[in-house]
């Protein structure tokens, strides 16, 4: 199997509107997104998002956080890690939380989620973003499943 991971942020005239233009930025706004858990099948390769097919029902592991609150930092993170057998997804988001903190957080839940499977990990991507509302705000990292 193939993912890829990625993120955008914008804004938009409503919480709506600037969630949909997150997703556009992202690269996944043309799609219906189905949210699933956070687990990777065996022999699972991270690789750049392509372009998807629009209107096709695409599998993700999504996070995200909207405000409309001018001066807000909101932030989205996906973390995936990898073993020889599978591997595990976490999301994290915030909202005036420093970014490291937000990014540490979701390493360490998907550090935690591989040890309690005693998996070793072999590869742990994170990918996040952050964003200063402006008028109303949406952040959006997502793991998308490809095939």
């Amino acid at each position: 199997m193939k993912v890829a991971i990625t993120s955008g942020s914008s804004e938009g005239p409503t919480r709506l509107n600037a969630f949909d233009n997150a997703l556009l930025e992202a690269g996944i706004g043309d799609v219906n997104l189905i949210k699933v858990s956070s687990i990777l099948p065996h022999g699972t390769k991270i690789v750049e998002l392509p372009p998807l097919e629009p209107g096709s029902m695409v599998n993700c592991v999504l996070s995200y956080k909207i405000s409309d609150t001018p001066g807000d930092l909101i932030s989205a993170a996906i973390a995936a890690a990898t073993s020889d057998e599978f591997g595990c997804v976490v999301e994290n988001s915030a909202v005036n939380r420093k970014p490291e903190d937000v990014r540490e957080k979701a390493i360490s839940m998907v550090r935690y989620m591989m040890s309690v499977r005693g998996l070793e990990i072999n590869e742990l991507i994170v990918e996040e973003t952050n964003h200063v509302v402006e008028e109303c705000g949406a952040a959006v990292s997502a793991l998308i499943y490809l095939d």
